[in-house]
């Protein structure tokens, strides 16, 4: 547990310096928009998920910094409620947005996630995503798309698969 708790603290270290970090403001002559350098993001995660026959709620947040125009790079933590055993956890992340495309902007990305399980060993996993995002408001967006995601340390003799792809839906604030 004590592993597990200093991975947490650092994960969220990182993510207090990627939001706090005092960036410029967004190159005026970029036409990324809310995927401009310098800009942070908010994201806000909450659905269902489903793991050990269980059915869990899930929530979670996130935050992100586009270090160049339409790539971000972020963290983002997630409880899974409900059902037995509890999971939590966290992932690192980058997505490149192509910002060109006004309507719908896609996206491509890839992730590192540890995952804790209450009563079970750790798993590390690491994935891609892709789909696309679409304006909502002024300062915010909605994402569509798919997940692969490959579990690094899976035993198929516990769990039934070690690999799986899934629908991703997402809401983020940038500032």
């Amino acid at each position: 547990m004590e592993v597990c708790l200093n991975k947490i603290l650092s994960s969220l270290a990182i993510a207090g310096l990627l939001t706090g970090a005092s960036a410029t403001a967004a190159d005026s002559n970029s036409d990324a928009g809310l995927f401009a350098k310098g800009t942070k993001q908010f994201t806000i995660v909450g659905g269902a998920g489903e793991s050990f026959d269980e059915s869990y709620f899930v929530l979670g947040l996130g935050a992100g910094y586009y270090v160049v125009d339409g790539l971000n790079v972020g963290l983002q933590v997630e409880s899974w409620m409900g059902a037995d055993p509890s999971i939590f956890k966290v992932t690192a992340l980058t997505n490149y947005v192509f910002y060109q495309v006004k309507r719908f902007s896609p996206y491509v990305g890839a992730f590192y996630r540890y995952t804790d399980i209450e009563d079970r060993d750790s798993l590390d996993s690491a994935g891609g995503r892709a789909g696309v995002y679409m304006a909502v408001g002024r300062n915010g967006y909605a994402g569509f798309g798919m997940v692969y995601e490959s579990y690094l340390d899976c035993n198929t003799r516990v769990y039934v698969s070690c690999d799986t792809t899934y629908p991703e839906v997402s809401f983020a604030f940038s500032f």
